[in-house]
């Protein structure tokens, strides 16, 4: 798109729009990152066993659902976003991936409730997973759409990086 036809975008702005999709990608992957350090504590609650190497196994599996989901998250979100726009689908999928993360907080373990535990914990990771699909590719195109002509690359790394923001410069 031409500079002429862009449409008039402050440095604030675009400033706040990366800062707001690299801290939603931030909250994404936090949530991912969380289950993996509480992998031992999960496979004990939700998959005991006497043999803790075979709970364990289990609880990466689950951990696994989420990738095998994550595809079908970018199709259908990004198509939605597409539709409605991506800052409310955005916000969509970061309390989808909320919800989802609380769900397995309030999971009462498999003493309590069976195998319906894991199942619930495997159905939150799908969640979880659907919702990362569709906010990776959403929020790059959003920070790519509030670059400067030129800096597109720039904005649009940030999504793989979240730290700091672009410099005022940017």
């Amino acid at each position: 798109m031409s500079s002429s036809m862009e449409p008039r975008i402050g440095a604030a702005e675009r400033r706040r729009a990366v800062i707001a999709a690299t801290i939603g990608n931030f909250v994404e992957w936090y949530d991912f990152i969380v289950y993996g350090l509480f992998a031992t504590t999960i496979a004990t609650l939700f998959f005991p066993s006497q043999d803790r190497l075979a709970s364990l196994l289990a609880t990466f599996a689950i951990f696994g659902v989420s990738f095998v989901v994550r595809p079908l998250g970018a199709l259908i979100i990004g198509s939605y976003g597409d539709r409605v726009g991506r800052r409310t689908t955005l916000a969509v999928v970061i309390l989808l991936m909320s919800g989802a993360t609380f769900l397995i907080g309030v999971t009462p373990g498999y003493e309590s409730i069976g195998v319906l535990a894991p199942i619930l914990l495997a159905l939150a990771r799908a969640l979880q997973g659907f919702s990362a699909g569709g906010e990776f590719g959403g929020a790059t195109s959003f920070m790519v759409e509030y670059a400067p002509e030129g800096r597109r690359g720039l904005y649009g790394s940030w999504q793989l990086s979240p730290r700091v923001a672009p410099s005022r410069s940017a």
